[in-house]
């Protein structure tokens, strides 16, 4: 599952945590991702302690055995972890499936819980530069919205798991207050709404009004957004 930040991405692995058959990751390339290029994150020591950094070694996890007794394995990965030094190779062997939200909404979402962030941060054109590498694989990748998902989370993750080949659980709706076991060690800075929610928030208002800055990285991220919502 590929998206950028704040977009409803933890959600969306509570609810696949919650099937009888799946096991999760949440975002495996963080920390070779940070480590690669260096940027200050929040967290950026610990994300680096808790992880592997080599990012081939995380490929052999991520293509190894599924952990646990399951028999599938949902990965969430942000789209602007995968730098030039990581290998793509990888996508050829999994169904890849591209989670993405009104960029107005992601920036809102990211800069209250850091700041204004940068165009490369919120993962917009790398994401549609991944999913042209799924397509020039051979595959049919799937497009999903999150306002989809938040309007009617039923029908959406339904279909959703029809065209992955997977039967729709009912308990994906719902998943336990308090976090997941798998979360990141970033989950203390990222996911506190989302750790004290039990299923899918409800559908969403307006827009946000952004201004300066925000507007502007909104403004070069909407093309790429609307560009991949024509493959839903």
């Amino acid at each position: 599952m590929w998206s950028g930040p704040r977009n409803l991405s933890t959600a969306m692995m509570y609810a696949f945590a919650a099937r009888s058959d799946c096991a999760v990751v949440d975002e495996p390339f963080y920390g070779a991702y940070l480590a690669n290029t260096g940027l200050e994150h929040p967290m950026r020591a610990e994300i680096i302690a808790s992880q592997e950094t080599n990012s081939d070694r995380v490929v052999d996890q991520l293509l190894g055995p599924i952990p646990g007794d399951f028999t599938c394995f949902y990965q969430k990965h942000m789209t602007q972890h995968m730098v030039p030094t990581i290998d793509r190779g990888w996508m050829r062997d999994v169904s890849n499936v591209f989670l993405i939200r009104h960029p107005a909404r992601v920036i809102a979402s990211y800069a209250a819980k850091r700041e204004a962030p940068a165009f490369d941060d919120i993962g917009f054109w790398q994401q549609a530069e991944l999913f042209d590498y799924a397509v020039a694989l051979g595959q049919s990748p799937v497009v999903i919205d999150s306002e989809d998902i938040r309007n009617d989370p039923k029908a959406a993750l339904t279909l959703l798991c029809q065209r992955i080949g997977l039967p729709f659980q009912e308990q994906m709706l719902h998943w336990p207050e308090g976090g997941h076991a798998d979360d990141g060690v970033w989950a203390k800075h990222w996911y506190r709404v989302v750790q004290r929610s039990t299923g899918f928030a409800g559908a969403e208002g307006d827009l946000p009004e952004l201004v300066g800055d925000n507007a502007e990285t909104a403004r070069l991220a909407l093309p790429f957004y609307e560009r991949l919502k024509q493959h839903i």
